[in-house]
């Protein structure tokens, strides 16, 4: 097992080792390691281009952040009704950065291409719903659930391409769930899933 450190490092180094970003101690660890921002107020800095190698700040107006909170403004009667809404923020938000930053065009399941702006690994994926999550829940939005750390499986020599994800865990439970916007174009529904079902997964999907 030694030898697996210096093996990722250098597939890191070649471009294919984004997704392989493991979990750190807290949100502000994530973005650091990315050079990367969490959002602050209406800004938000969206990663692009793959594991973060272009990140823009975005200030959202009131009535983008009116779209992007419209479905959670409703009384929402439990955890599941939640996610639902948030998926559609989630859209709603992609929809948004993509026509101001120039990724709407974003092909889901995108692993290899580093530099290309107008695209995004799981690693921008991951980072950007987490920052979308952090301003829901900042403003209040969020009432089932926390933004969690993002979390991240596969390491290619478990036979599982490396692959990252935002997560929410229910307030009222133990559960907490993959928010994953990477298997879909641009704006499409992300993948909302029980977590250790995710990371149990051996598909990049």
């Amino acid at each position: 097992m030694r030898a697996a450190g210096p093996i990722l490092t250098l597939i890191a180094a070649a471009g294919l080792g984004a997704c392989a970003a493991q979990s750190l101690s807290s949100h502000g660890d994530w973005y650091e390691a990315r050079s990367a921002f969490p959002p602050a107020g209406d800004r938000v800095y969206v990663c692009h281009g793959y594991g973060c190698r272009y990140t823009s700040p975005v200030t959202l107006s009131e009535g983008e952040l009116a779209t992007i909170t419209a479905p959670l403004q409703v009384a929402l009667a439990g955890p599941a009704p939640e996610r639902a809404a948030v998926a559609l923020s989630v859209q709603a938000f992609e929809t948004i950065v993509g026509r101001r930053i120039g990724t709407s065009a974003d092909r889901g399941k995108t692993q290899i291409g580093g530099g290309d702006k107008s695209q995004m690994d799981c690693i921008d994926e991951a980072t950007n719903t987490t920052s979308l999550l952090l301003l829901l829940e900042a403003r209040g939005a969020l009432k089932h659930h926390r933004v969690m750390h993002p979390v991240a499986r596969g390491f290619f020599l478990d036979g599982r391409y490396p692959h990252a994800t935002a997560v929410l865990g229910e307030i009222s439970g133990d559960e907490k769930w993959a928010i994953d916007s990477w298997p879909d174009d641009n704006g499409k529904p992300p993948l909302v899933q029980r977590l250790d079902k995710w990371l149990a997964s051996r598909r990049t999907t």
